[in-house]
């Protein structure tokens, strides 16, 4: 269930992204990210039931499962109620100082999800800057981020997990955290392309998610 979770992610970051990029409809990226987080919420609560008594290793899936879960649901809410995106920020800085904590958690036991981790953290982080501390220029970063990860760190591993091939190795987590830093860096570079164009929505300064309207 954590991987079919990992799953779902993929998409919801790929399409959030998108919209961060002005490339889908905000309310459509609202709705499915409420359909995605009420999917994973159902799924996190089922793993609990199913590993009951699994231990550490059950209780740190199943958090991770709710902290994404809560994330796109509250991302959803936030645009369609008009929420003002300033509690989402906040939550969004919570979240990432958890995704520290189970960073640090999963190194011993899973070195690739511990980097997967860190990753996921940074995009927590930047949501917490644009939101809940106003630098709202960020948001070409923040899709260019969501998009270029979004495979990288979810939809890929998510059928290496279901196919039975994570890789436990610490080299396989060395290549994947420098693969997902170069993506990053990537992100940076043609976020700052965006603006100095002066393209799109997000280049003028308009705030995510909540306060724009379509």
């Amino acid at each position: 269930m954590t991987y079919v979770c990992l799953l779902l992610s993929g998409a919801a970051l790929l399409i959030n992204g998108l919209a961060a990029l002005d490339r889908v409809p905000r309310r459509d990226a609202a709705v499915f990210s409420l359909v995605i987080g009420n999917a994973q919420l159902i799924l996190g609560v089922a793993h609990l039931a199913v590993t009951a008594g699994g231990g550490t290793q059950s209780l740190l899936g199943a958090a991770g499962m709710f902290l994404f879960g809560l994330t796109y649901v509250y991302v959803g809410l936030d645009f369609l109620l008009g929420l003002g995106s300033k509690g989402l920020g906040w939550f969004c800085g919570m979240v990432a100082v958890c995704g520290i904590l189970l960073a640090a958690a999963w190194s011993g036991e899973d070195p690739l999800l511990a980097v997967l981790w860190l990753c996921w953290t940074y995009l927590w982080l930047l949501f917490f800057l644009n939101m809940a501390l106003g630098f709202q220029r960020m948001a070409p970063l923040i899709g260019w981020s969501l998009v270029l990860t979004s495979q990288a760190s979810a939809t890929v591993p998510a059928f290496l997990g279901i196919t039975g091939q994570w890789p436990a190795a610490i080299a396989a987590a060395a290549a994947a955290g420098a693969s997902l830093a170069a993506l990053l860096l990537l992100a940076g570079g043609l976020a700052r392309r965006v603006r100095r164009s002066g393209t799109g929505a997000a280049a003028v300064g308009r705030p995510l998610p909540g306060e724009l309207r379509r």
